[in-house]
């Protein structure tokens, strides 16, 4: 692994990284990728299930290491798919969602990043709160073609903006900050 970079980001999901990179970029973070999948712990909490993941990741890093785990929560399903929205995509795609989504479709994204550097994990979350469109919209990945954030029209796959407004930005935003701060102090 390099050694150039200021953390690392364990995921097996390069399309989060890329994300992740970018949006780290803007806080003049580099990130690195540490290829890893991890054990997925059964839980109803992200924070859980990102807390646990990113003690994992550093044991097989040995590195400062971030993770992110992220969900889609929609109101009228009682909060479903939430923290096993990985595999309900894999099951059902977005394409099954829609299925089951009728009239009221307002949900949220949320998206925890975990830091970990050998010490209890540091959690920041973000949410976006918006709605499930009628039909898929965009070439984006995971839900993007599905979920249009509030205040405005368009799917996260059709934004040219969505790595500046998205819960992932928000979660990365909270940390960034928070890890600035604590080079700046010398921790």
């Amino acid at each position: 692994m390099r050694k150039s970079f200021d953390l690392y980001f364990a995921s097996s999901n390069k399309n989060k990284y890329s994300e992740a990179r970018e949006i780290l970029s803007k806080f003049n973070l580099s990130l690195g990728f540490f290829e890893f999948a991890p054990v997925e712990i059964q839980s109803h909490s992200v924070l859980e299930i990102a807390a646990q993941k990113s003690l994992d990741a550093y044991v097989s890093c040995k590195k400062p290491v971030i993770v992110e785990d992220d969900g889609l929560f929609i109101q009228s399903l009682g909060g479903f798919p939430g923290p096993y929205s990985s595999y309900v995509f894999k099951t059902i795609g977005n394409a099954g969602i829609l299925r089951l989504v009728k009239s009221k479709r307002q949900a949220e994204f949320h998206s925890v990043i975990s830091y970990c550097d050998g010490k209890k994990p540091v959690l920041f979350q973000g949410i976006t709160k918006g709605v499930i469109s009628k039909k898929q919209r965009g070439k984006g990945w995971g839900y993007d073609p599905i979920f249009i954030p509030r205040g405005k029209s368009k799917t996260y796959a059709e934004l040219d903006d969505k790595n500046t407004i998205s819960h992932r930005y928000k979660a990365l935003g909270k940390f960034a900050r928070w890890f600035d701060m604590r080079k700046s102090s010398g921790r």
